[in-house]
């Protein structure tokens, strides 16, 4: 269990995976042999696996244990989850509450959760199965949405979401409407503070309503990126989106924006998917357009 300090604040990865999981050409369209020729000594085999041709990713949650709060960033894709569409998270039965556990947070023990956005594998541990039904997992928690992100995936406040996307409908019922049906959401508009430590801002591109976390304390930062950045070879080339980015120039200047804040104010890079060590400290490089990293272990 990999654990970074923060000032007075503790980040704790919780993991539910990590692995071989796409192609390089399923996720990124600007991904050819020439491209990625002068970073294959760092790549491989950490961070892309030559054998089986496929990126290493993790899914993994930040628990943020602050002086008045623990707080969970993106829970993950869940268990017991019908989720046909993709193997990788069909059905799942992962020891990721048993890890939780061991970093000393129970359930009750939570405060607030916040989701980067509302894809798959970033809510799935909002609820949990019990007696057949779908329940919020932590039931003392507040959890916070990006309003617009919210409203993008809602069936009743966007019902063409269903006829362009039909699958996710399934996530929204089973992981996001349980929490808002038991009272515990809490819709965020634009920049918010969380607490004394943590705020939340709009960093749309990925999705129209993704949102970073910012987290400061003692002169010493962080930043939970969510997927701006699948992947460390988004941060030699900024200009990389991958296939899920759903504004594409939004998502650059975005992922622009996210590093250059990291670089400016030293702050920790901690996105949602960075196979180990996870999180990366960041220079500006040449003009601002190219950046170089180094590994936070």
């Amino acid at each position: 269990m990999k654990r970074w300090q923060v000032g007075d604040v503790v980040v704790t990865r919780i993991e539910e995976s990590q692995g071989p999981g796409f192609t390089p050409q399923q996720l990124f369209n600007d991904w050819t042999d020439e491209a990625i020729a002068p970073h294959l000594d760092w790549l491989q085999p950490d961070y892309f696996d030559p054998v089986a041709g496929r990126l290493v990713t993790s899914i993994h949650t930040w628990l943020l244990q602050t002086p008045a709060h623990t707080i969970l960033i993106d829970t993950c894709a869940g268990n017991h989850k019908e989720r046909s569409f993709s193997p990788r998270f069909h059905h799942l039965d992962t020891p990721w509450l048993q890890r939780l556990e061991a970093a000393g947070v129970h359930t009750n023990d939570v405060d607030i959760v916040m989701c980067t956005h509302l894809h798959v594998d970033h809510v799935g541990w909002n609820t949990r199965l019990s007696n057949g039904r779908w329940v919020p997992t932590f039931p003392n928690a507040r959890y916070v949405f990006s309003r617009l992100e919210h409203d993008h995936w809602s069936p009743v406040d966007n019902p063409s979401i269903v006829e362009r996307y039909p699958l996710k409908e399934q996530i929204y019922q089973d992981s996001v409407l349980p929490v808002v049906e038991a009272g515990l959401a809490h819709f965020s508009d634009g920049s918010e503070a969380i607490d004394d430590w943590v705020t939340v801002e709009p960093a749309p591109g990925h999705t129209p309503g993704h949102i970073v976390v910012k987290l400061a304390s003692k002169g010493r930062k962080a930043l939970f990126s969510g997927d701006i950045l699948h992947h460390p070879i988004q941060i030699v080339n900024p200009g990389w989106n991958s296939m899920f980015c759903e504004q594409q120039e939004q998502a650059v200047a975005t992922r622009r924006k996210v590093l250059e804040f990291c670089a400016k104010e030293d702050a920790l890079l901690m996105p949602a998917h960075f196979a180990h060590p996870h999180a990366a400290k960041i220079d500006c490089h040449c003009d601002g357009t190219k950046f170089r990293f180094k590994w936070a272990r």
